[in-house]
């Protein structure tokens, strides 16, 4: 399409996406789906084009489930372009993906706001203004929902922030996470959920809400039992971070059926889990040692 007839094309579509009839708006909108869908230089185009921005963000709040969902698939496109991800994540636009999130129109709204929140915080720049602006306190919210998969997605991606963490440990992610690892119905959602748990233990604030976590050494050795080796690894470095800095929780282990469990995943597990239960191994071999040697009438000499 000559540049000359898109640049009509997406006039059109935009007068007609301002339509009092809901049929003439699902008609534009559907076909700036497609103009952006592939082309590069479309989006470029149509991000472009005076005023298309906010009308579009301002369809987000249409009560319509089809409008809603075609103008964050029009947002989204867009924000495949690396150059549009920093203007596109404005405070205003931050705050109805919120409020997507938190009340969609439909389920595939609600993993487009998700899947647009992801694409525009692989942007470092716009990490900090989805945790500014409650974007985090609202994924951790809805993350039980239909749309978990991405919501968790979106979560990981903006944690990769250290400020993020924070945010998200005061919203209570620790014990939301936890319960997806539980939940034995959903394998991704808990090998996703150890994914995010293992960045949030890179900080103090992670680490301390997971040790203080009842019975959170007994959760990760039912996920070294029975689940995903993704889940496994997952579980394993969480538990080296916990060992690493707490004694209470290799004791812990200690009382558990730990070896038995560590000896069949460094033999049967993939070579990262099979690297991390060789040092969780050797963690409990020296605090074994440790122990008898406290223990022992020997030490008083």
């Amino acid at each position: 399409m000559a540049v000359v007839r898109l640049r009509e094309t997406i006039f059109e579509c935009l007068s007609e996406a301002q339509s009092e009839s809901n049929e003439v708006k699902h008609k534009a909108l559907q076909t700036l789906v497609t103009i952006t869908k592939v082309s590069p230089q479309n989006r470029n185009l149509l991000a472009q084009t005076d005023g298309a921005i906010p009308a579009l963000v301002t369809l987000i709040k249409s009560p319509s489930p089809t409008l809603q969902t075609l103008s964050l698939s029009i947002l989204f496109n867009l924000s495949l372009n690396p150059n549009l991800k920093l203007s596109l994540a404005d405070m205003e636009t931050i705050h109805h993906l919120n409020s997507v999130i938190l009340s969609p129109a439909s389920p595939e709204s609600s993993k487009l706001a998700a899947s647009l929140i992801c694409s525009l915080a692989m942007l470092d720049k716009n990490k900090a203004k989805f945790g500014v602006a409650g974007t985090i306190h609202s994924l951790v919210k809805a993350a039980s929902g239909p749309a978990s998969h991405h919501l968790l997605s979106s979560l990981a991606e903006l944690v990769q922030f250290h400020g993020n963490c924070t945010v998200a440990v005061q919203s209570g992610a620790v014990h939301v996470l936890i319960e997806l690892v539980e939940n034995t119905e959903g394998e991704d959602l808990a090998g996703t959920s150890l994914a995010i748990l293992g960045l949030l233990a890179r900080f103090d604030e992670g680490l301390n809400a997971l040790r203080r976590t009842e019975g959170i050494v007994g959760t990760m050795l039912e996920v070294l039992k029975g689940r995903c080796m993704l889940s496994k690894e997952g579980a394993a470095e969480i538990l080296l971070r916990l060992f690493e800095e707490s004694e209470g929780c290799v004791r812990d282990a200690l009382r558990l059926e730990f070896s038995y469990v560590l000896a069949d995943l460094s033999v049967r597990g993939s070579s990262r889990a099979r690297e991390k239960a060789g040092l969780l191994m050797k963690k409990m071999m020296e605090a074994d040692l440790d122990s008898y040697v406290e223990g022992s009438p020997y030490s008083e000499w």
